[in-house]
């Protein structure tokens, strides 16, 4: 019998409280969502936005941390997920004419980027009776003879 155990092959960057506009972010990230990590890095390099610079770190952290933890060579790295959610909104007023206030909101952003190891299987199989450490205790179970035990049936 043969056990199926889901091994790790993703892992992933977060950058929380980017001063963007998720929308923005989104235009940037729609570009490399699919694409190899050095095709990635050329992409954001060259590309013109102000979004790129913060994409560009987090790939970068992403391949960091997938070299570290598996132990995977960069050039098999693509980007499986990247998504932009909206962060919180700080809120300041400037003051306007005849004692009047002008609100200024600026957004923020959390941006995920998701890399996958294309070399990696995603399974890992493994004999299930021939585990070095089995989960159950081998046992004997002994029989007692009440009736000859004397215990219980010598009292009158």
């Amino acid at each position: 019998m043969l056990q199926i155990k889901k091994k790790k092959t993703e892992v992933y960057a977060l950058g929380r409280h980017i001063p963007l506009s998720a929308d923005k972010a989104r235009r940037v990230t729609d570009q490399i969502r699919g694409r190899s990590y050095e095709e990635t890095l050329m992409i954001l390099e060259l590309m013109p936005y102000r979004a790129c610079y913060p994409i560009f770190k987090l790939v970068y952290s992403a391949a960091a941390n997938a070299s570290y933890n598996m132990g995977s060579d960069k050039a098999n790295l693509v980007i499986i997920k990247a998504e932009v959610n909206e962060g919180t909104t700080t809120k300041k007023f400037k003051p306007r004419a005849r004692g009047r206030s002008y609100a200024i909101k600026r957004t923020t952003c959390h941006i995920t980027i998701v890399m996958k190891d294309i070399s990696l299987d995603e399974y890992e199989y493994e004999d299930f009776y021939s585990l070095q450490k089995p989960r159950w205790k081998k046992t004997t179970m002994v029989y007692h003879d009440v009736y000859s035990s004397g215990v219980v049936w010598d009292k009158k």
